[in-house]
This record gives C-alpha cells, sequence and structure tokens, in this order.
C-alpha cells in the first residue's frame, strides 16, 4: 500500500510517499525543506514532487498519515489541512501520529535510560515527552527548558532528541541524538498497522497544547456621551 506522509509541526516541512507491507515501510520518495515562515508555500510542491519522484499518481496513493504535532498553531493547521484536503479528494483514509513519538522512533538508541524529545514551541519554550521501551512515559506538554532541565533526573532521562533539544543543549545537558525533527519514516511506522488493516480514517486532530498567538482584538471602547 502506498502512503502520503506529511508533517509540519516543526520547522521542517516534510513530504513522502512510503510503501507499507507486512516486512515494514520503504520510502519511495521525501523531500523535508527547513523553513519556519514558508510551510503554505512550500508543502503543496512538496507533495506534488514525492508523487512524481515515487513514479506514482494521487489515485494510487491509499492512506495519509499526518503528524498531528504538538506544534505551532499557523504551521501545524498547514499540514492537516493539506492532508485532510489530499485525502477527500482521492477518497482516502487519513491517520494522526503525535510528531514528538515520530522523532522518538527514528532516534538512534538509547541504552539503560529514556529519551527526551523535544522540538521549539517559540516563546522561549519547548514542546517535549519522555520515551522508554518504545513508549511514551511522559508528555507531550509545553515548558520553559529551565523548568524542564529541573524534572530531567525525576523522569530518568538519560539522552535526547529533536530541534528544540539542540537549541537548548546547554540548558537541559542532556547527550543529543539523531533526529533533529519527525521523518517520513517514524511518522509512518507509527500508523502501519492501521493502514495494513484498513482501518477507519481517524479525524486529525492538532495538539496545539496552548492558545495560538494571534488572538481578536479587543472591542473598542465607546467615546460617545452618555
Amino acid at each position: 500500500m502506498l502512503v502520503l506522509t506529511l508533517d509540519t509541526a516543526t520547522p521542517a516541512v516534510t513530504a513522502g510517499v512510503v510503501r507499507v507491507d507486512a516486512d515494514g515501510v520503504q520510502v519511495c520518495a521525501e523531500q523535508v525543506v527547513v523553513d519556519p515562515r514558508r510551510h503554505g508555500e512550500l508543502l503543496a510542491p512538496a507533495v506534488r514532487d514525492v508523487i512524481r519522484d515515487a513514479g506514482t499518481v494521487p489515485g494510487e496513493i491509499d492512506a495519509v498519515v499526518a503528524g498531528v504535532g504538538p506544534g505551532p498553531f499557523t504551521g501545524l493547521r498547514v499540514g492537516l489541512v493539506t492532508a485532510v484536503s489530499f485525502a477527500d479528494a482521492v477518497g482516502i483514509p487519513t491517520y494522526g501520529v503525535c510528531s514528538l513519538d515520530a522523532v522518538a522512533t527514528a532516534a538512534d538508541p538509547v541504552t539503560g535510560g529514556r529519551l527526551l524529545v523535544a522540538t521549539d514551541a517559540r516563546r522561549r519554550e519547548v514542546y517535549w515527552a519522555v520515551y522508554a521501551d518504545g513508549g511514551r512515559t511522559a508528555g507531550p506538554a509545553v515548558t520553559r527548558p529551565a523548568e524542564l532541565a529541573g524534572r530531567l533526573a525525576a523522569l530518568g532521562v538519560t539522552a535526547m532528541a529533536g530541534a528544540g533539544a539542540a537549541t537548548y543543549a546547554d540548558v537541559l545537558g542532556l547527550p543529543l541524538v539523531e533526529p533533529p525533527y519527525p521523518t517520513v519514516a517514524g511518522l509512518t511506522h507509527l500508523a502501519a498497522s492501521r493502514v495494513l488493516e484498513r482501518g477507519p480514517a481517524e479525524p486529525l486532530t492538532p495538539l496545539y497544547l496552548r492558545r495560538p498567538d494571534a488572538v481578536p482584538p479587543a472591542a473598542r471602547k465607546s467615546v460617545t456621551p452618555a
């Protein structure tokens, strides 16, 4: 089965076509561009390119897998709207996965401890979660790096991954492992069983974890005399 996989929960605009079968996942084509301000501009051309590079056409795609965050409001919304629009147009199901889980799944092995995955949440904060033996043990949450650093011993963390971890490496103080962003293979692996079972389509509910930066303007005070 062929899967279109997307993620825009981080500064990386990620798209790929992946073959999923009983033997696992095989990436046929992928494109990753790191640009936090151009998700809307870059994603649609990336989808077109990876479908072409995989030697297929939209009508041969069987499912869409999308990272649902956590991530900043605008970038994350671009990926999820694109995923839903493509799936609706082709008539195929969508499956969502936590973008932090995808980083953990693709991360270099961590021996004798737990892995912290942290991505940039802006506002001098990180989105984070902790993993052990392939499962999430804490998070996802959004926290200031200094506050998170004070909790790492209690969380049992011995290594970290993700671009947020790299940005605040001096504060978090743990060995850094790859990858910095969710990978096409990692995202697809997390949904592979649902794809193969042809499970029902899932709503792509975004993990924002906080309110968007943009807010409606406050009502203007009347200056008309009573």
